[in-house]
């Protein structure tokens, strides 16, 4: 059995793990940090302490009404992808440890596409 890195959980959660491939689960925002375990695989879990989070990037969809998934990029290790049956409770309560600032919106396909086209552009310019 997995020792759990919080000594009070906030928020207990279905969830998805988007690791590799899909993985469900249960997502737990404690007051140590962010926990992922999975329902079929005792030893598949995820542990991200608060001090090691970096910033939270948000996919949000239709003006705020839907939030697909959200990510968790650390300062070491990368980034974690994950969505949640409800994701605004799970984005709440990691708002209690993580400052507002650093919960960012991800970019749309078309500022994506655009940045990308800019970009290219730019190197012909520069060679």
């Amino acid at each position: 059995m997995v020792q759990s890195i919080n000594t009070k959980s906030d928020l207990v959660i279905n969830g998805t793990s988007h690791l590799g491939l899909s993985d469900y689960g249960k997502i737990m925002v404690g007051d140590k940090g962010f926990e992922f375990y999975s329902d079929r695989n005792i030893n598949n879990y995820i542990q991200l302490p608060w001090d090691e989070v970096d910033i939270v990037i948000v996919s949000v969809l239709f003006g705020g009404k839907w939030i697909p998934r959200f990510a968790l990029k650390t300062k070491t290790n990368g980034t974690y992808t994950f969505s949640a049956k409800d994701p605004k409770s799970v984005l709440r309560a990691i708002r209690v440890y993580i400052d507002p600032d650093k919960i960012v919106k991800s970019l749309g396909f078309f500022k994506v596409l655009s940045n990308g086209l800019k970009n290219l552009f730019s190197r012909k310019k520069n060679k």
